[in-house]
């Protein structure tokens, strides 16, 4: 197929939708389709060695920008994107934002509208519903099943297979085989030995992190290891962790996408201490449809699971290949943290369990259920 995707991320750039944004082009390339990337700004060099390394794919594939001016709110790249897939004549139009599925869709171009949240502002609840009206809608792909759901009844469609399929985030799944046990991983990054909890992400708000902390002041025989943050965030969060005295946690930064499965199998347990209200890279709460690619990431490492127990989480994990807790309740969480401390075999348990649900969210297992039939309308 010839898929068209139009995306208004940055890249490069280290926020979870420009992650996932080049992880479904790679996975996309890795079955064999031919694709062309479109997102704003003005045209500047790829430097494919560093997004290789920032993203942790493997191929290089055409990117075009299209200029856009802020006052029109991405509806002129939207506009000027579609048209310039149009010219290139694609089997599929992949798109992100709501204009461009809109558009797309109104001028009958075969379109899959990927949906993160809620439409948005007077706007969004019009534009979706001229992507669902218009000739060229054939897939929507809601991140979660709760986000399918809340979009049936609030726009009192049907939402059901084959025209709607629920697509959640995913991880590389090449880039966990053979990973080290805990010991040797951190031998490999130079990193202090004994039992050591992970968080990697973000340091937004409604992450959890000052739980975090809490854990650490609790624990502070346990190393504990933050992968993530922008470099703001992380100063600010270290001087914290100083003036409380705190030496057991220490503070990555920015992990690029490649390097962060090794990070990941250095811990014996992950964290997902997410609060009941999350902030995401452009703010609003994504808490009710969320969909954290760590989840996966962490499934994947093979390592025991420590989340916060919201209702959406539980679309992946369950009692059987995590611990789920109260979110914001440190007494909890600090109980579960010892009790597997001290049980070697529930944690191996939950951790081999991980480690097999982890294979229905390789992307490009993915990417191949999201375009499941619609190949047959290309050949057609």
């Amino acid at each position: 197929m010839r898929i068209a995707l139009i995306s208004a991320s940055r890249v490069p750039s280290r926020t979870a939708n420009s992650i996932e944004l080049m992880k479904v082009c790679q996975a996309f390339v890795d079955l064999g389709h031919d694709i062309h990337l479109w997102l704003p700004g003005s045209e500047q060099k790829i430097v494919w060695a560093e997004l290789k390394e920032i993203y942790g794919i493997r191929d290089s594939f055409p990117i075009s920008r299209v200029t856009s001016l802020r006052v029109f709110r991405r509806y002129d790249f939207s506009l000027r994107a579609v048209l310039k897939a149009r010219a290139w004549d694609p089997s599929l139009c992949y798109v992100w934002p709501l204009q461009a599925a809109a558009i797309a869709s109104s001028l009958g171009l075969p379109t899959a509208l990927e949906i993160h949240d809620c439409p948005q502002g007077r706007l969004g609840p019009i534009l979706f519903r001229r992507f669902l009206e218009g000739r060229g809608a054939i897939r929507a792909l809601p991140i979660t099943e709760a986000m399918r759901e809340w979009l049936s009844d609030a726009y009192q469609v049907d939402l059901e297979p084959p025209f709607a399929l629920v697509a959640p985030m995913g991880m590389d799944l090449a880039q966990y085989h053979n990973l080290p046990d805990p010991e040797k991983a951190r031998e490999k990054l130079g990193l202090n030995e004994g039992f050591t909890a992970g968080y990697a992400g973000h340091l937004y708000a409604g992450r959890g992190i000052d739980m975090l902390m809490d854990l650490a002041w609790r624990n502070q025989d346990v190393h504990f290891l933050w992968a993530g943050g922008e470099s703001e965030a992380v100063e600010f969060w270290r001087s914290r962790l100083q003036k409380a005295g705190l030496q057991n946690v220490k503070l990555l930064g920015f992990v690029p996408n490649e390097r962060l499965p090794l990070v990941q199998a250095a811990c014996d347990v992950l964290l997902m201490p997410y609060e009941r209200k999350i902030s995401g890279s452009s703010g609003g709460d994504t808490a009710q449809f969320a969909s954290p690619m760590k989840q996966f990431e962490y499934l994947a490492s093979g390592r025991v699971i420590i989340a916060s127990d919201l209702p959406v989480f539980r679309e992946v994990l369950n009692e059987e290949n995590a611990v789920l807790l109260p979110p914001n309740d440190v007494a909890a969480w600090d109980e579960a943290l010892n009790q597997l401390i001290a049980d070697d075999s529930r944690r191996n348990s939950l951790a081999d369990r991980a480690r097999k649900d982890a294979a229905q969210y390789d992307w490009r297992d993915r990417a191949r259920r999201l375009l499941d039939g619609l190949e047959e309308n290309d050949a057609a």
